[in-house]
């Protein structure tokens, strides 16, 4: 079962509406779900929210080290409660899907992004579950700095925001280890039809 759910970000107001913090904004629907409120945890260095579910006790984490440290909250918090890398499932935005789309996986590589990278080094594994949550890619590599910096654009924040909610449906299956079924429930899903190839984005 996972025992920790992890939501990838950077702290601050000039970045909570931003594409790399796609992973916050799951977790705290999450939170809303269980009705439980992240507090700030200096032992992880994150926010931290712990839940009692039919007897089982989970972690919710939004780490607050800016992602290119992620693992250093994340792997203090696994180690302290003897959590294994694949009872963590770590939300985060993914590039190579468009706004709408997501996905569960368990390990492989990071990617190239940050905040795995640190994920990885720091668990010193790379068999943690990942839920991939689309925010689309800009096209050209030399922008994704700037890209996933920025605010999506009205409609893409929506289709985002719908996929989120999509996923949370699958949370009781999560947390039962019933991985197979939660992935079916995540991936079976209608794709998105956002307006022509509209990667634009709005003012930050």
């Amino acid at each position: 079962m996972i025992k920790l759910f992890v939501g990838l970000g950077n702290p601050g107001p000039e970045y909570e509406a931003t594409r790399h913090n796609a992973g916050f904004w799951w977790i705290d629907a999450l939170a809303r779900e269980l009705k439980v409120h992240l507090q700030p945890e200096r032992s992880y260095w994150g926010l931290a929210a712990r839940a009692n579910v039919h007897g089982h006790t989970v972690w919710l984490l939004q780490p607050q080290t800016f992602m290119n440290l992620s693992g250093k909250s994340v792997a203090a918090l696994a180690r302290f409660f003897k959590i294994a890398p694949d009872e963590i499932l770590v939300a985060h935005d993914e590039l190579d899907f468009s706004p709408g789309q997501i996905k569960l996986k368990r390990g492989g590589s990071h990617g190239g992004h940050n905040g795995l990278r640190d994920i990885h080094a720091q668990l010193g594994a790379s068999d943690y579950w990942r839920l991939r949550i689309g925010i689309g890619h800009p096209g050209v590599k030399t922008e994704v700095p700037h890209w996933v910096l920025k605010k999506p654009a009205p409609e893409q924040r929506t289709l985002i925001e719908d996929s989120i909610s999509h996923a949370l449906k699958a949370w009781p299956a999560l947390l039962a280890g019933e991985m197979d079924k939660a992935t079916l429930l995540i991936h079976t899903t209608k794709p998105p039809r956002p307006k022509k190839c509209d990667l634009t984005s709005s003012p930050a």
